[in-house]
């Protein structure tokens, strides 16, 4: 017996030894990648070696119930400044030891939640609850591990209870059975989510590879095949999909929503909507849901190495079934972009632009700037007088894209200075002579406009070709892309951050975001992470250009018309709600909460304080001056040949009609017709 197990842990030591070898080879050769490629490369030393292991622990103990403080002290003085110096030697056994703690941590854990299962809680005992915005210390003693949870499953339960009913005396009188069925579910996802994790196979070598990474900078990254697939299917409007969406439903249960009727998932014909998905198998792996959130169920199903998928489903609470489905591509319609005409006699187009999508197959002309060019046709056939484009949520995508599509929008001259990591400056010309549209352009913008579009917007700013409306954008001036590890591989990648982008202006927009020429605020203003919210962005700074270039109009126009429209709006209701909102998610998110009473009446108090909130943004709406908003007589005819658009097409238009943002660019570009 004894032989065996000293072959069995001699065989674990061999296996542990051999992945340590691995996973620190890859990190070598990220390593020599950034070095040699990055804009800014930075040494392997002390720094990144409390960078790597601080996020390592955050990610594996977010809410600080795992790890005991004496197990994190030891790995803490074992690694937390020594990373680096293992990283380099090639000892990356320091993985295993963290995550054989972590294991350690998780079954110690599943034993006092078994136990907690099993004893009725007291919700009479007086006790509080706080809840940190930021994360705080490890604090953890063994003793105290049992009433830690207890305390965090107590407030669950009690907060599962109060999304059972808005009648608070109903609840109370059948609290009893209320709270059995709460308790039972929130212990058994709580016990399922520790087996989950037990079970996965991986032991943190992504999240190693990508902490390092972003070490770096918040864009840079390490991609498996898989994720190199994802992302890229990212950048196209036409990807391997199931056709349905999912969501949550009011029992936390996670249901189709939505339905494509040109889709894999309702051809097979034994798919509904509201169906209710039990597992998802990729004939690998099984993926239990009642234990999963939403995001790992939405990444499974859409992940580009699944094209077959096994969906376990339960309709109407009854017995279950299974359905295989093969994926096919599809078009993106949320990837896409698509224009309306505001208005019957001063007629102004609208162009919605998603993403900054790319012709992935570049023969096809089916990129975000040839789609452009396409509506704008359309448009144009209207008569139109002015043009709104629209960028609030673009997080960006294909530079190509951009640059094409920022050259369709000047005559010529330069549009951008790009650096590397050599300090190598070079200019980006327009790559057209001459544009696609001459009439006043508004583009409208929020946080939520990153990367691409930023660059787009920052370029139609700089020539005066456009005034920005909107709220101040996220701030990545930064280019990357996508190598393989080394010339052999197939399955490691890196996506890099290369280059520094500078306005013709010599400044630049990286980690301060492009301005508005109208400052306008916007739900959430003050959450939305931006990328000077990043602790590892790229720093600000300009350069001193010497670029020749024609302005469209002069700058003194834009000023006037953007300080006439701040004028009319400065006591405009809906802006003013907006930041009232803004003021309360503010309080509620960011401002450190004071200690709350464990009991049901405090715990519903804060469930209605929230609901309110959030029936107040989602309903909050500007019905004064409906724009009249209809489709192109190009698009009209298009309707008439594809009937299955229409339901998309008149959701688009409906939310149009009451958009402040919108009716604000209306009235700019009016003012713009009648200044000439």
């Amino acid at each position: 017996m004894k032989k065996a197990l000293s072959i069995f842990l001699l065989t674990t030591n061999i296996l542990f030894s051999q992945n340590s070898d691995q996973t620190c080879e890859i990190l070598t050769k990220i390593n020599a990648l950034i070095q040699s490629e990055h804009i800014r490369p930075k040494p392997v030393d002390d720094s990144l070696s409390v960078y790597i292991f601080d996020n390592l622990m955050d990610e594996l103990d977010p809410s600080r119930n795992i790890f005991l403080k004496s197990e994190y002290d030891e790995l803490s003085k074992k690694y937390r400044l020594n990373l680096d110096d293992l990283v380099l030697k090639g000892d990356c056994n320091f993985l295993y030891d963290i995550n054989a703690k972590y294991t350690n941590g998780l079954l110690r854990t599943k034993t006092v939640l078994e136990k907690i299962q099993a004893v009725p809680i007291d919700y009479n005992k007086k006790d509080t609850i706080r809840f940190y915005k930021k994360a705080f210390t490890f604090y953890l003693k063994k003793e105290d591990l049992e009433k830690v949870w207890q305390k965090k499953l107590r407030y669950q339960i009690l907060d599962n209870i109060t999304e059972t009913s808005n009648d608070l005396d109903s609840i109370k009188l059948n609290f009893k059975s209320i709270e059995l069925q709460s308790r039972t579910t929130v212990l058994s996802n709580e016990i399922c989510r520790i087996n989950t994790l037990l079970e996965r196979k991986d032991t943190q070598q992504e999240n190693l590879y990508n902490f390092f990474c972003t070490y770096f900078d918040p864009h840079t990254a390490y991609f498996s095949d898989d994720s190199k697939s994802s992302f890229v299917a990212s950048l196209s409007k036409e990807h391997f999909s199931l056709g349905m969406s999912l969501k949550l439903n009011e029992k936390n249960e996670i249901i189709i929503e939505e339905l494509d009727p040109n889709g894999p998932a309702f051809q097979t014909g034994q798919i509904k909507k509201g169906d209710q998905i039990v597992s998802i198998s990729n004939q690998k792996d099984t993926l239990q849901i009642s234990c999963s959130s939403l995001e790992s169920v939405s990444t499974m199903i859409s992940s580009e190495s699944n094209k077959n998928i096994t969906l376990t489903l339960k309709r109407n609470s009854g017995k279950s079934f299974e359905v295989y489905i093969e994926k096919q591509i599809m078009k993106d319609e949320d990837n896409s972009v698509y224009s309306f005409v505001i208005g019957k006699n001063s007629k102004i187009g609208y162009l919605k632009i998603p993403s900054f999508y790319a012709d992935l197959n570049q023969n096809e002309r089916k990129g975000c700037a040839d789609d452009v060019a396409r509506e704008i046709i359309k448009l144009e056939r209207d008569n139109i007088k002015g043009l709104v484009i629209d960028l609030i949520n673009n997080g960006g995508g294909s530079m190509e894209e951009a640059i094409r599509l920022s050259g369709m929008f000047i005559d010529y001259g330069p549009i951008s200075i790009v650096i590397d990591n050599k300090q190598n400056r070079s200019v980006i010309d327009d790559p057209y002579k001459g544009l696609i549209y001459k009439g006043p352009i508004v583009v409208l913008v929020n946080s939520n406009t990153a990367s691409a579009s930023e660059f787009f917007a920052s370029i139609l700013q700089d020539y005066n070709r456009a005034l920005l409306l909107g709220s101040n954008t996220l701030g990545k001036a930064t280019m990357q892309t996508i190598i393989p590890l080394d010339e052999n591989t197939t399955t490691d990648f890196l996506k890099i951050s290369i280059n520094k982008f500078y306005r013709i202006t010599g400044k630049s927009h990286q980690n301060i975001g492009v301005t508005p020429d109208v400052v306008l605020p916007e739900f959430y203003e003050n959450v939305y992470q931006k990328e000077s919210n990043f602790p590892t962005a790229i720093k600000n700074d300009s350069i001193i250009p010497s670029l020749k270039y024609r302005p469209y109009v002069k700058r003194a126009l834009i000023d006037k018309i953007a300080k006439n429209s701040s004028a009319r709006l400065a006591d405009n209701f809906y802006f003013k709600q907006i930041k009232e909102i803004n003021s309360k998610i503010d309080k509620m998110i960011n401002v450190p909460k004071s200690e709350v009473p464990m009991t049901l009446d405090s715990v519903f108090e804060q469930k209605i304080i929230r609901n309110k909130l959030w029936t107040e943004i989602n309903t909050f709406k500007d019905d004064n001056n409906p724009l009249d908003v209809y489709n192109s007589t190009v698009n009209q005819f298009l309707l008439g040949v594809y009937p299955a658009e229409k339901t998309i097409n008149q959701y688009q238009i409906d939310n149009l009609k009451t958009n402040p943002y919108l009716n604000e660019a209306v009235n700019i570009i009016n003012e713009f017709n009648t200044s000439k």
